[in-house]
């Protein structure tokens, strides 16, 4: 089970890769729309019969928890803790520097100025599969690492619903930023339960009113909010050093 991760990272990439070639030429709207109705389609196939033997159908299947190696220092929750806080600051750092490098830059061109991006000769549909791969690839790692903590996964397990928090959380966090994830991830799983102690009997009120202030407050998510705040003391301090 510990070696379930790699599995769920090379089946996802490959599936989001395949993907990611296939709608490479819709733009905007259009692609948002495909992977929305992605995520809608992917459980229901997952409850097919003929799946049932890998998937567990709409029983889901139960999952034993990975035993830890040093039992008389840590655990099976402490080991399994710290082997999930271990693979989530690698591929975070690999995250980081993939966004640092080349085909950071190039993604970044794509996303911002695409006609131009294409111009300057990045191969567009190549990088926008690739997107997808990897999006995916992280994706089925976070799921699987979710599945051991859980002891339990199910197609039922990731409804829409939930492809509606991690957007909320990008763009809370700020989609320019892989630093502003750890914000928006912070968002997605605290901010409802402080929903819920706030108002008991409308809590998704409460819930969509914080949710606006924020958008309000830093619309272009928290990583721009504390860029601003960074340039704005830069420039003080450097107002205060002429005088």
């Amino acid at each position: 089970m510990s070696g379930a991760p790699a599995v769920a990272a090379l089946v996802c990439f490959a599936v989001g890769y395949l993907f990611g070639r296939s709608v490479a030429k819709l733009e905007g709207l259009y692609l948002a729309l495909a992977t929305f109705a992605l995520a809608i389609v992917m459980p229901q196939f997952l409850k097919l019969d003929a799946l049932s033997k890998w998937t567990g159908g709409v029983q889901g299947i139960v999952i034993t928890k990975p035993a830890s190696p040093v039992p008389g220092l840590l655990n099976n929750d402490q080991w399994l803790y710290f082997y999930c806080f271990a693979i989530s600051a690698v591929v975070f750092v690999i995250a980081w520097n993939v966004m640092r490098g080349r085909s950071g830059r190039a993604l970044v061109a794509l996303r911002d100025q695409p006609i131009a991006a294409a111009t300057m000769g990045i191969d567009t549909p190549s990088y926008k599969a690739l997107t997808f791969g990897v999006s995916a690839m992280y994706t089925g790692i976070a799921g699987s690492l979710g599945a051991l903590v859980a002891g339990f996964i199910s197609p039922d397990s990731f409804t829409f619903l939930l492809s509606v928090q991690f957007l909320v959380g990008g763009v809370v966090g700020g989609i320019v930023s892989i630093f502003g994830t750890l914000f928006g991830a912070a968002f997605i799983e605290f901010l409802p339960d402080i929903a819920n102690k706030l108002s008991d009997a409308a809590p998704y009120a409460i819930y969509g009113v914080l949710l606006i202030i924020c958008m309000m407050v830093m619309p272009g998510g928290m990583a721009e909010l504390v860029r601003s705040v960074r340039f704005r003391l830069a420039r003080f301090s450097t107002q205060r050093t002429r005088t």
